[in-house]
């Protein structure tokens, strides 16, 4: 799955791997079942972060695999990066090299930027593009275009190491940095 060892650990924003269904339910992101197995299956750690109680959370997370941990912010609230570092403790990451965070939400973003870690935007999971599954899918091709291309400029301004549309495009990011990481470069 990844074109070198140096991927770490990934963190993922809760609401990245999640699209709301037309009856206000959460459903597993395109891609998002397949990414995190993957991921098992080459012993990558993941969790899962939000900034939601933990409650609303874990029943948003319940669509997701019984193994794959979870993390609500405490404390200090996003872009601060404790939560980030908290939820590396919890994995017992020992270092920050190669940790990424995958997320469409630009405060939890800046706040893995602020703790030192590659960042993975993910455009069409962002704020500005859509709220549910159903208003993405009554978007014209070219209205998704469009709020797609704006995310992607705003998370590129926000400093974003890599912006993909969905999860299913995660692979191919993570080996890319696993690449940059082999050569030496730091987020």
């Amino acid at each position: 799955m990844l074109a070198a060892p140096a991927i770490t650990a990934v963190l993922f924003g809760l609401r990245g791997c999640l699209v709301q269904a037309t009856d206000g339910h959460p459903l597993p992101a395109p891609g998002a079942l397949e990414t995190l197995e993957g991921l098992r299956h080459a012993q990558v750690p993941c969790i899962w972060l939000d900034d939601l109680g933990s409650l609303q959370s874990r029943r948003l997370a319940s669509v997701l695999p019984d193994w794959l941990p979870g993390h609500t912010a405490n404390g200090a609230r996003w872009p601060a990066p404790n939560a980030c570092w908290q939820a590396l403790m919890s994995l017992d990451s020992e270092c920050l090299e190669g940790c990424v965070l995958v997320s469409g939400e630009p405060k939890l973003l800046q706040s893995g930027l602020n703790a030192g870690l590659w960042t993975v935007g993910l455009a069409a999971c962002n704020p500005s593009c859509a709220s549910t599954s159903a208003q993405w899918q009554a978007m014209t091709s070219q209205e998704q275009a469009l709020a797609r291309g704006k995310a992607t400029l705003a998370l590129f301004s926000l400093g974003v190491h890599s912006v993909i549309d969905h999860l299913e495009e995660l692979d191919t990011c993570l080996a890319d940095i696993a690449l940059r990481c082999s050569k030496g470069e730091k987020p």
